[in-house]
């Protein structure tokens, strides 16, 4: 077959959504592209091991260009090079975001994507372990669980958060999400509940639905102002893969904004200077990149209370295999929550972590004993970056600047936040299994302003949550429109992060399957869902 309905590029969190819910019509034909490889890695599976992941070939792997506001660290960001993409790597932490994230998208003026009208496409997806109820539902094909065996470690932590003065939350997605608690996780018996697992497998088996792997989309064929397929690199090999309906983008916030630059679709100087045919003038595609900066601590513990050498204990590997219990189940940031910094704020505006392990440099240093992390992340953004061509060779990654901290609020509120953490810290549910900070110039940021913003400058990292280079809007200027079609191009759509008009309060995990839900009821004609009889005054924040 060298022709389909729908060409969908991205086999990830928003790909495997897409192709599962386009599949249902028998009548329609799909093809699926993954750059990466299947998910048949064991560490896939095991919830803990999702950092032996990094850096491999699973892993895009990509780095960002050296930030002055950050140090000129040159960064990491991991992302899923795999079916599932980057839900076959991440965490599993099942955040929706808050009210207002989506209010904002529809006041800003994508009409249909307020909170009333995205509920029930989270709720649609979903199989909640805890049973319906107005905010969840069951019977979807996303499992959504309490952790099974969190550690009492981390149960000290949220009671010393408590101490600290932070009000306890049992549910992050329900009618409020500030406070703190455990999250809950994308795992359906212990087991990692990408969404190659939830959706695209129990698809696979229909005749109208085709997977590729190992290729790599290099640009969107355009013609006569119709996007009509898509040229990608398969074995080595350039084929061209028509589309008769719709090419549908889902490569995530760096490689849609690349593959649309390389189709000619962006600012149109600087792809003339590239050499680059024009197809669309799009000013803001690769712009207005948000990301969730974050910044933490770790301690030394005393004893063996921590999750330090876990894999080397029979043990634990005895219950992971016998019950799906134990360490390895675990999502490492087992435990958190959602904070207002300042008075009058309309919703949270950080997001803490805390992990019964020492998470240094994204997991990939192991740590000397036993020990647990406090982390945090800003999560609205006033800095913005840009995604841009580093090179006219479609297989080289693309030029990343974060941007990070050039907006001076960012830097404040994260300096509130690592010192929210310390004082969690210090507070004696906690502290009594402290035996020193892993970090020791952490101690200097409570009372000195110039170290603590030295400290954040040093130590920030990527909380793997970027999006919005490709978002939709109303203006005639935003890449896409609110039904989320590529202006100036007909039959093409972006379906994932980078079309958020900003990043959510979050792991941003569940805003993209959602996004993808309602993606495939926009493609199908559907009627919306209606939301569960609960009226919105109810659900309001009080």
């Amino acid at each position: 077959m060298t022709s389909w309905d729908y060409v969908i590029v991205g086999a990830g969190s928003a790909g495997c959504v897409l192709a599962a819910r386009l599949s249902e019509d028998p009548s329609v034909r799909v093809l699926l592209l993954e750059a990466g490889d299947r998910d048949t890695a064991k560490e896939v599976a095991v919830p803990a091991a999702f950092s032996k992941l990094f850096q491999t070939r699973h892993d895009w792997n990509y780095r960002t260009e050296p930030d002055p506001a950050t140090d000129s660290r040159p960064m990491y960001w991991p992302r899923g090079k795999m079916l599932g993409g980057s839900s076959s790597i991440n965490a599993m932490i099942y955040i929706r975001g808050a009210r207002s994230d989506f209010d904002g998208w529809r006041d800003g003026g994508c009409e249909g994507w307020g909170y009333d009208d995205v509920l029930p496409y989270f709720t649609r997806s979903e199989d909640n372990t805890r049973g319906a109820d107005a905010f969840h539902g069951v019977g979807g094909p996303l499992t959504v669980a309490d952790q099974r065996s969190p550690s009492a470690l981390t149960l000290d932590y949220l009671a010393a958060a408590e101490q600290a003065g932070l009000p306890r939350n049992g549910d992050f997605n329900g009618a409020e999400q500030e406070g703190v608690g455990l999250y809950q996780v994308t795992q359906k018996g212990g087991r990692r509940a990408s969404t190659a697992a939830a959706f695209l497998r129990p698809a696979l088996k229909r005749p109208n639905l085709e997977v590729r792997t190992l290729a790599h989309a290099t640009r969107v064929l355009v013609r006569g102002g119709r996007a009509v397929g898509v040229e990608a690199v398969i074995g080595g090999r350039a084929e061209e893969l028509l589309a008769d309906r719709e090419v549908l983008l889902a490569g995530g916030a760096i490689n849609t904004p690349q593959l649309l630059l390389l189709s000619g679709i962006g600012p149109a100087d600087e792809l003339r200077a590239l050499g680059v045919d024009v197809a669309v003038d799009a000013p803001k595609v690769g712009r207005n990149l948000q990301d969730h900066l974050s910044v933490g601590t770790a301690f030394n513990a005393n004893g063996s209370v921590s999750y330090f050498e876990a894999d080397k204990r029979i043990g634990n590997v005895a219950s992971w295999l016998l019950r799906r219990r134990g360490p390895f189940s675990s999502p490492i940031a087992e435990a958190g929550g959602f904070v207002r910094t300042e008075e009058g704020l309309a919703a949270p505006d950080l997001q803490l972590l805390f992990g019964p392990a020492m998470f240094v440099e994204h997991g990939q240093i192991d740590p000397p004993g036993h020990g647990f992390s406090l982390g945090t992340y800003l999560l609205q953004p006033r800095s913005t970056g840009r995604i841009t061509l580093r090179s006219l060779d479609p297989l080289a990654p693309a030029r990343i600047e974060p941007g990070y901290l050039s907006d001076p609020y960012d830097l404040a509120v994260l300096v509130r936040g690592l010192r929210l953490s310390l004082q969690i810290a210090e507070q004696s549910p906690l502290a009594r299994h402290a035996a020193g900070r892993y970090l020791p110039e952490a101690a200097q940021v409570m009372d000195d302003d110039r170290l603590a913003e030295a400290y954040v400058r040093a130590r920030s990292e990527t909380m793997y949550h970027p999006t919005s280079t490709a978002a939709m809007g109303p203006a005639d200027d935003d890449v896409c429109d609110p039904a989320l079609r590529v202006r100036g191009v007909d039959g093409l759509r972006v379906v994932d992060c980078s079309a958020f008009p900003a990043v959510t309060r979050g792991n941003t995990n569940a805003p993209v399957i959602m996004l993808a839900e309602k993606a495939a009821d926009l493609l199908r004609g559907t009627v919306p869902p209606q939301r569960s009889a609960v009226r919105s005054a109810e659900v309001a924040r009080p």
